[in-house]
């Protein structure tokens, strides 16, 4: 045989031999197992890793990353150990995560007054992790802690702002995972007070110097400001009156509601006169038009033959002094002027006085 025949059948024996397993295919027939193990690790631990760690830490982080926005309160149907409470509210999310969140008992308290003593319990309804979501929920509430309650609506009165803590335990159910997971839901709001309804108007209408049909002498129209997003059916509301540092009276507002705005009801009371003409005659009074500076604080709340002590006490932690042109509505309803100093010594002052019995 030639040589150049011994290189052909070489080359042929060559290319008849069965061909090297090589790349991927090859590797992975000779170490399956190690592929295996690693399968096993991603199932067994990383799924679970993820699924009882990773989702959890961020269905909470986007809860808390979420905005409460209060709309409104509105307090109807007060008794003494029950009232009912409408909360109109707005969540806002970034929308990223698709899920659903289950109803829910949150409590309400203070944030800014150690401890956290609830003052209400509500059931919030299941929602979602929507962009914007519309929560609102109307509850009848057995008030369990009447000083905690007390104290909301005396901070509520007093102050400009006050925050308010809604919290509770719930779970979320992430698309696609058929896992629920606890999470907090825990939202602190700032919300407007009523800022000790500060602007309150009061009109005189009439001063008498007998009482009428219901033992009082005295009328206005008022305009009462409520500058918080809490309306209250509060009912008939009874006042001390003060004068100058003395007790002069009792004032009456009946079937009051307070609303946000301004509130326009009639108010009725039975004063001390002579402790108003004395007033008029003093300096820097009888300077001013006889505008003196009344003070009223909460004694009395009374809605269907029920006393509302939380809207009490709040009322009466609280003197709010309100200026009332008095003078104008003497001189109308009584047709005298009081200069400075009074309206003279003697019997002239002796005798309008006793007129006024």
């Amino acid at each position: 045989m030639s040589d150049v025949d011994k290189s052909a059948v070489a080359q042929a024996e060559n290319v008849s031999e069965k061909p090297r397993k090589r790349g991927c295919l090859g590797h992975c027939a000779k170490f399956w197992w190690a592929y295996l193990i690693a399968v096993v690790v991603i199932v067994v631990v990383v799924v679970p890793c993820v699924l009882l760690v990773a989702v959890p830490k961020i269905a909470q982080q986007k809860i808390d990353d979420a905005e409460l926005i209060l709309d409104g309160i509105v307090v109807t149907q007060a008794e003494t150990k029950s009232l009912t409470m409408a909360i109109n509210s707005t969540i806002k999310t970034d929308g990223s995560v698709h899920a659903d969140i289950d109803g829910f008992e949150g409590v309400m308290y203070l944030e800014d007054h150690e401890p956290h003593t609830p003052f209400a319990k509500i059931n919030f309804p299941a929602t979602t992790a929507d962009k914007l979501q519309t929560v609102n929920v109307t509850q009848n509430l057995h008030i369990t802690d009447v000083e905690a309650l007390t104290r909301f609506n005396t901070w509520l009165l007093i102050n400009d702002t006050l925050r308010v803590t809604v919290k509770g335990d719930t779970h979320v159910h992430v698309k696609g995972i058929s896992r629920a997971y606890s999470v907090v839901f825990k939202k602190t709001i700032t919300m407007p007070g009523l800022r000790g309804l500060d602007g309150t108007v009061v009109k005189p209408t009439w001063i008498g110097l007998k009482p009428d049909q219901k033992g009082n002498n005295f009328r206005a129209d008022t305009i009462i400001p409520n500058h918080s997003r809490v309306s209250f059916e509060l009912g008939n509301v009874t006042f001390h009156n003060y004068l100058l540092g003395d007790e002069i009276g009792t004032v009456y507002i009946d079937n009051l509601t307070l609303r946000p705005g301004n509130n326009e009801y009639p108010m009725r009371a039975t004063i001390e006169n002579p402790a108003v003409i004395d007033a008029l005659g003093k300096k820097p009074y009888c300077e001013e038009n006889g505008v003196l500076p009344f003070q009223i604080r909460g004694k009395k709340v009374v809605r269907n033959g029920q006393s509302l002590p939380y809207f009490a006490n709040a009322l009466a932690a609280y003197n709010q002094t309100v200026k009332i042109p008095i003078g104008e509505a003497v001189n109308a309803s009584l047709g005298i002027t009081i200069p400075c100093g009074g309206l003279g010594g003697g019997g002239e002052k002796r005798g309008f006085s006793s007129l006024l019995f």
